[in-house]
This record gives C-alpha cells, structure tokens and sequence, in this order.
C-alpha cells in the first residue's frame, strides 16, 4: 500500500504541473501582452478555465495532505526549512484566486479592476516560479539542519542560483503549456495564430531556461548531469521529450494543432520523469549527505494503509466528477442552453 500512497503523491504532482501550470501560464501570457491583445486574451482566458480554475488546486491539496497523514517527518522538514518560499506560493494563490473572481465576477467595473487584473498577473508568476524554487530545493542539498543562524537555515536553504533558474524554467513551462491548450480554445483564425507565435516563443524561452538551469547546477556544483543522464531512463525520457519537441514544431508550422496539447504535456511528463526517477525514493536531500526517502520515513503502517484505501475510494468518485466537470463546460452548447 505504500508504493500506492507515493503513486497517488506523484500523480498529484503530475496533474498539477499540467492542469495547474497551464492555468498559472495563462495569467503570465497575460502579463506579457500588449495592452491591444489583453482583453482579447481574458476572454479566451474566461472561456477555457473559468469554470474549472479553482479544481485545479485539488492535485496540490490531495499532495500535502498525503504528506501531512503519510509522511509527517518529509511535511514538517519542508515546512520548517522552506516556509518562506512555502508561504509566498500559497500566497501567490489566495491572490490570484481572489484577483480572479472579482475582476470576473465583480458587479462594479471601476479603477479597482486594474489593481485586480495586476494581482492577478503577477501573481500567475510569482506562485510557480516560487513552486519550482521549492522543488529545486528538496534536491539541491542546502537544506542545514545544523545551521546556527536564520540566514543559513531558512534563507540560503532556498535561495541560490540553481534553485532561482529552476523556478523561472517552471514559470517558462506553464507559459509553454497555456500557450498550448489556448490554441485550441481560439474562437477566430487571428487569436489562433497570436496563440501559436506565443507557443513558439515560450517554449523557446524554456529551452534557453533550462539551459541556464544546468549552467547553474554546474556553479553550485549540482550534479545535474549525472542525475539527467546518468541512468537509462533519464536518457530515454529526455530523448522521447525531444523528438515530441520536433514533432510539435512541425505541427504548428502545419497549422495542424488538435494532438499538441498531448505532445506539450508528454513533455512536461518526461521532464518530471527524468527530474524524479534519479532520487527515488529520495525526496528531501540535506547539506550533511542525509536524506528523508519516502521508503523509510513514512508514517506508521496503519495510517499508510488507511491513507491508500482512502485514496483509491476517494478516485472512484471524485475523479469521474472531475472529468465530467470538464466535459460539461466544453461540449458544445445547444440553441436552449
């Protein structure tokens, strides 16, 4: 039951870098659109996550609350030494969640709606940029549990060069992946290709980020090359992610968009994959050389079984709901609906 509990604890992660990225990329493609193209870009916005912008964040709870029942010891290590950036992320959400629904849904449009559309794009990029700081942290070995001083134990914990480049590549892959789905959102030929340039230029944008990301390991004497490439899998993963690369730039420049939303989340899926697969079932690696593993610090036997069972019920039900949400707000709508 343990090995189902971390599947459940990978799979939320997964579908929130897709579902969740992409939701975040929107506002950031918003904040990187000239003012003419805005309104534009908010409506095709409204349509696509309006209705399910909120379920998005499920993936993130179902993560910490496996953390919090099954590993105790992994929850609060990351809760103490990574607090800071912890809390500017969840508060990046609570921002952006409140920006949302009031320049949408409020009754009065007034001045307030520039504040609210501002809260929201940066907020859209501060939460995943401090997302992936936090991720690159659990494995960058900073983590002091020995440190004599707050600077030492919760600032430079997080806070270097590689840590700083993985959260701008994350910022650049959820840019990549609304940029994406959007394509297929566009009700109008010329939204449809003003959502292909912003593809292509966002994904180049994270190749060049993730460039720097490996520029940086090698400064911080991360051994990112050995993690990426040191193991088959990681090789096959980053070749598969490649060629799907090429494939999806063949793809728009045919103008021939319905499969690049799979191929843009099969290559978010083989970058985790890689990221992940060296350090299992290493999750948090310490400055001293000491690890937590999801392996031999998880919570007692009981709780891990009671959690398993209540995740695979829970699937049952709340996952047909979800899809189903889904799906009723993008079938088409009749004359009397």
């Amino acid at each position: 039951m343990l090995y189902v509990v971390i599947a459940f604890l990978w799979t939320s992660i997964w579908f929130y870098l897709l579902f969740g990225g992409a939701d975040f990329g929107a506002g950031i493609l918003e904040l990187f659109t000239t003012e003419r193209n805005k309104s534009r870009t908010r409506r095709t916005m409204y349509r696509a996550i309006g209705p399910i912008w909120e379920a998005n964040h499920m993936w993130l709870i179902i993560a910490i609350v496996i953390l919090f029942v099954g590993f105790p010891l992994i929850y609060s290590t990351m809760s103490v030494y990574l607090h800071i950036p912890l809390v500017i992320m969840l508060l990046g959400i609570i921002a952006r969640g409140t920006a949302f629904a009031f320049r949408h849904y409020d009754a009065v449009v007034d001045d307030m709606q520039v504040v609210y559309n501002r809260i929201f794009v940066w907020s859209s990029f501060i939460t995943p940029l401090f997302l992936g700081i936090i991720g690159a942290s659990a494995v960058a070995g900073r983590i002091d549990t020995n440190a004599h001083s707050f600077v030492q134990a919760y600032i430079f914990s997080w806070l270097d060069w590689f840590t700083v480049a993985v959260g701008f590549f994350t910022v650049a892959i959820c840019a990549f992946l609304a940029a994406v789905f959007l394509i297929g959102e566009a009700n109008n030929e010329k939204d449809r290709i003003r959502f292909i340039n912003k593809t292509r230029s966002s994904n180049i944008i994270a190749i060049v980020f993730g460039g720097l990301v490996f520029v940086a390991a090698q400064f911080e004497h991360i051994p990112l090359v050995t993690w990426v490439f040191g193991n088959p899998v990681g090789i096959i993963a980053i070749i598969a992610a490649s060629l799907s690369l090429i494939v999806l730039w063949y793809l728009l420049h045919k103008g021939r968009t319905k499969i690049l939303r799979l191929l843009a989340g099969f290559q978010v899926t083989m970058i985790l994959l890689t990221v992940t697969y060296e350090h299992f079932p290493k999750i948090v690696l310490f400055k001293d050389g000491t690890y937590l593993s999801l392996i031999e610090h998880h919570g007692e036997h009981k709780t891990i079984l009671a959690l398993g069972w209540a995740l695979l019920i829970g699937s049952v039900f709340i996952l047909p709901a979800l899809f189903y949400l889904m799906y009723s707000f993008k079938k088409p709508k009749t004359e009397n609906s």
